[in-house]
């Protein structure tokens, strides 16, 4: 249901009264009534077979500036045109987009869509392996096609996102991936574009619930097991990348070796062809994880990055940048302010460090991507650069920004026709393409608004 509807349907129920009222209920009731179409939720859509060109909107490319009175062209899911004069191929199907803006598609660079759905329900995760070193797993291999989330995190905006899995030291590949396909085959555009790495805590940990002490009713002789040490755990990671090392190096000799998925994954993070991504928050893992990165020579991203203002210094001389997993949480510290969080995106752009923002590892969290940066700007973050956070920044980071995250010829047709900004929740996507396939914008929450409200409306129809 559009915004438009919504409203009529409000100003139906809170401003009409009598039988006046019930009529216009039951004629809304006839409107709302979920089409087959509809009850489908979501329906998939075919590959873009013919050309498009959306006019008279105003383009906010990212990169190159803002086009008013503005056409895009696209073909074959390609964006071959943009600009205030632009020929429009003959048979291309032309849409007026006067008055709306168009947008790049947003960009989540940290997200678990598609490998998590209901947290209660084991069977619907499948975001963390066994084991410590999983270097091998791919996340895009897991992704369930068919997940409710996907059109709720599109209605949002968001059509790409690195999807990330979780557990252990070394997690595995975060995957780029569309969000439309029927299989995460046709979904997936970059199956490694990242290797996930949780640095370890230098505060360590106790067991649970016992208080750090010896836990009761434990037979006699039974000796607790020990937990690793922080210097131990790094000694670990260290360890486990120069046999990664001594693997790559073997192959390259031409040596004879033993096969083993887990090094040969690492080849790419080892030779600087994708980016470390490092889960860090402290002041204190951030400073280990960028020395690390140094020594290994890696191209290392922070990923959390709560303490990063606190080393920006050192992120700007050394290029690293920043994933901030969250805009809208409360201060971890009694003596820091309420906003500690909400003004960190602008207190990195005034240090000079460049950073993207997610919505949150959660699968139901991605779908509040726009938000995230919406609460930077309002906290003092220019909406140029939050809107960057969002789009080009993350696509850059994780090596895709050749083919997503600004609207320049060359680059895929994954765009947003909005009726404002799409970091501001007043606004409404109103359509979204993927790699030129104009997507159908129904989703889950959509679907059961309509239906309930048809209930509704049907109940105020036997009462009159």
């Amino acid at each position: 249901m559009t915004r438009k509807k919504r409203g009529a349907m409000n100003r139906i129920l809170t401003g009409a009264g009598g039988a006046a009222a019930v009529m216009l209920a039951v004629a809304a009731a006839n409107a709302l009534t979920p089409s087959t179409a509809d009850a489908q939720v979501r329906m998939t859509v075919p590959p873009q077979t013919q050309a498009v060109a959306l006019q008279g909107a105003t383009i906010h490319t990212v990169t190159q500036g803002v086009i008013e009175n503005g056409t895009i062209v696209f073909e074959n899911g390609v964006i071959t045109a943009i600009g205030t004069d632009v020929a429009i191929p003959t048979g291309a199907r032309v849409v007026d987009a006067t008055g709306k803006h168009i947008y790049p598609g947003l960009i989540d660079a940290y997200s678990a869509v598609g490998i998590a759905e209901i947290g209660a329900v084991d069977v619907s995760n499948d975001l963390n392996e066994i084991g410590d070193f999983n270097p091998n797993v791919h996340a895009d291999v897991a992704v369930n096609a068919e997940s409710r989330h996907i059109g709720t995190t599109r209605s949002a905006g968001v059509l790409v996102t690195l999807t990330t899995p979780g557990g252990g030291m070394v997690s595995g590949m975060s995957s780029a991936m569309n969000l439309e396909g029927w299989s995460w085959e046709e979904m997936s555009m970059e199956s490694a574009a990242a290797l996930n790495v949780n640095w370890p805590n230098p505060r360590g940990g106790r067991f649970r619930g016992f208080g750090g002490g010896r836990p009761p009713n434990l037979p006699e002789g039974f000796e607790m097991p020990q937990r690793p040490t922080y210097e131990g755990q790094v000694q670990e990671l260290k360890d486990f990348f120069a046999e990664a090392r001594a693997y790559r190096d073997a192959l390259a000799a031409g040596e004879e070796v033993l096969s083993d998925s887990r090094y040969l994954a690492m080849i790419p993070a080892l030779n600087g062809d994708i980016p470390v991504v490092v889960s860090a928050e402290s002041a204190a893992q951030i400073n280990d994880a960028v020395t690390w990165g140094q020594e290994e020579g890696l191209r290392v991203v922070i990923r959390g990055g709560r303490d990063a203002i606190h080393v920006a210094d050192r992120l700007v001389a050394n290029d690293i940048p920043v994933i901030l997993t969250s805009t809208m949480s409360g201060p971890s510290r009694q003596y820091e302010g309420y906003d500690g969080a909400y003004t960190m995106p602008a207190r990195l752009h005034e240090a000079g460090v460049r950073f993207a923002i997610s919505g949150g590892s959660g699968s139901l969290y991605s779908n509040r991507l726009p938000w995230e940066a919406g609460v930077a700007v309002a906290f003092g973050l220019p909406e140029e650069e939050a809107l960057k956070a969002v789009t080009i920044n993350a696509a850059e980071f994780m090596g895709i920004d050749d083919r997503v995250g600004s609207l320049e010829p060359g680059k895929q047709a994954t765009l947003l026709i909005t009726t404002g900004t799409p970091l501001d929740m007043t606004s409404e996507i109103e359509q979204a393409y993927i790699q030129g396939r104009e997507l159908d914008m129904m989703d889950i929450q959509k679907f059961f608004f309509e239906k309930y409200m048809t209930k509704l409306m049907q109940r105020l129809r036997v009462i009159s």
